[in-house]
């Protein structure tokens, strides 16, 4: 697939710089959005018609918001092979509506590391559905955009106002951007774990 159209959308973001103007943009572009917590909230306040993950699970957020996107309602829906018959029918059969498009950048660990907490309360603030779907988008690229950064919405507006669609070249070019962002979140993680007495 070389130009994908984003006809369904899901944002979680720490970053917030520039989304409403950008989830105003794809909902123009008749995107579905679907969102999390605070990125649910700055949405809803800027107007922009978003629905809930609660609302495509079925289920609430839980372990003071440890569990919110895993959830096969999430993943398969991001994980799906748009051209494998064979995925595609098993979405149908489940009643699970694909996405096109992860817009994720993780919680800022590095800000919480250093902000000299005690390891218990510094371990919080690993993020683990953000890695999740990001590798899952990433991994899919072929038939999925995965957004890990603020700095590639006007290049995504723009390919959509182009061409109706995001460029296999930018998904392939933004897939190995994440796998690289989340392998160093990793790396900073367990260096801080190895180096900080419990």
């Amino acid at each position: 697939m070389d130009f994908l159209p984003i006809r369904r959308a899901i944002l979680s973001v720490t970053d917030k710089s520039g989304l409403a103007d950008f989830a105003s943009f794809l909902s123009e572009q008749g995107c579905a959005l679907v969102s999390t917590g605070g990125t649910h909230k700055k949405l809803v306040a800027a107007g922009v018609k978003v629905q809930s993950v609660s609302d495509v699970t079925g289920f609430p957020e839980i372990l003071g918001g440890r569990v919110k996107t895993l959830h096969p309602r999430i993943h398969a829906g991001i994980l799906a092979d748009k051209e494998n018959p064979g995925h595609m029918l098993t979405l149908d059969e489940l009643r699970i509506e694909p996405f096109d498009m992860v817009c994720v950048n993780l919680y800022n660990f590095a800000d919480a590391a250093s902000k000299g907490l005690d390891l218990k309360s510094a371990v919080e603030e690993i993020d683990i559905g953000g890695p999740c779907m990001l590798r899952a988008a990433a991994k899919n690229f072929h038939t999925m955009l995965v957004v890990p950064d603020p700095v590639y919405y006007p290049r995504i507006q723009e390919e959509i106002t182009k061409h109706g669609g995001v460029s296999l070249a930018l998904r392939r070019e933004l897939a190995a951007d994440t796998f690289r962002r989340v392998s160093a979140y990793d790396d900073m993680i367990a260096r801080y774990l190895a180096t900080t007495p419990l």
